[in-house]
């Protein structure tokens, strides 16, 4: 039996989704991750850092090993072949960066469907599919259709272009959720490093996500515990919390200075 795509069948009760982000490609960190039975997924954040075909492999397997999903973030290029070999890696989620059109959309979905889905791919015999064999019994063509289907799709919001143009782009089939990206967003009007006190940054998550709710396409927030709220307000139901550099930086920065102080205080250096 192939895995199970545990991400697709919470999309399909209608229940939320929590997950949170890694660069490192260390395996282990994805156990740690998935042994405290609080994510439903790990996303590993493949634009931020290294990576060979041979962690993708190893990432995955961990996610397996402690029942989480494995899911990818995807650099714009090369788009198509990354989404590839992340799925026959074992990765059930792909989430695609730097979009800027519909175009930049349909082709972000036809990476990951097969062709009678309006997709490029067909059959690869890869790890998924337990190279021919899973336990001893065949793998069918039609198992592996369906593990394809199930293969969750995800969209970063993040330029002008592609929100002038959100309600095309969110019009392509097989999308299942977005997420804004404010950052990319604010370079991409001239207003670099604006958050979402700024209006025109405001209006465009506004307008990204009420397109989204009107395909019934899911939305995700990226925040911090303490922003959770402002997110459930406004009708999202998945959560990306936390990544790997920030808590080390955070735990740098915070234990760091408390020992300094501890040393100035008893007048040590």
């Amino acid at each position: 039996m192939m895995p199970r795509n545990n991400l697709r069948r919470l999309f399909r009760e209608g229940r939320s989704t929590v997950g949170t982000r890694y660069s490192c490609t260390w395996p282990d960190l994805v156990e740690i991750i998935g042994n405290s039975g609080q994510f439903d997924y790990a996303e590993f954040a493949g634009q931020y850092g290294p990576y060979t075909l041979h962690d993708l492999e190893n990432l995955a397997r961990a996610s397996e090993l402690t029942g989480m999903d494995a899911m990818i973030k995807i650099d714009q290029e090369p788009r198509t072949f990354i989404a590839s070999r992340a799925i026959q890696a074992g990765f059930t989620g792909m989430l695609f960066a730097d979009c800027r059109t519909a175009d930049d959309v349909k082709k972000c979905v036809q990476s990951v469907k097969l062709i009678p889905q309006g997709g490029i791919d067909g059959f690869q015999q890869g790890r998924v599919m337990g190279y021919g064999t899973v336990r001893g019994q065949p793998v069918t063509l039609e198992d592996y259709v369906k593990y394809i289907d199930d293969i969750v799709i995800a969209i970063m919001i993040e330029a002008k272009s592609l929100v002038d143009d959100i309600e095309e782009a969110l019009s392509v089939p097989g999308i299942d959720m977005v997420q804004f990206g404010p950052s990319d967003f604010s370079i991409s009007i001239g207003r670099p490093g604006k958050g979402y006190a700024d209006p025109q940054i405001a209006q465009a998550l506004e307008r990204s996500y009420e397109a989204a709710k009107k395909k019934r396409i899911r939305i995700r927030a990226e925040c911090n515990v303490d922003d959770m709220q402002k997110w459930i307000d406004m009708g999202c139901k998945d959560f990306s919390v936390g990544t790997d550099t920030q808590t080390i930086g955070a735990w740098a920065r915070n234990t760091g200075k408390a020992i300094r102080e501890n040393l100035a205080k008893a007048n040590l250096r």
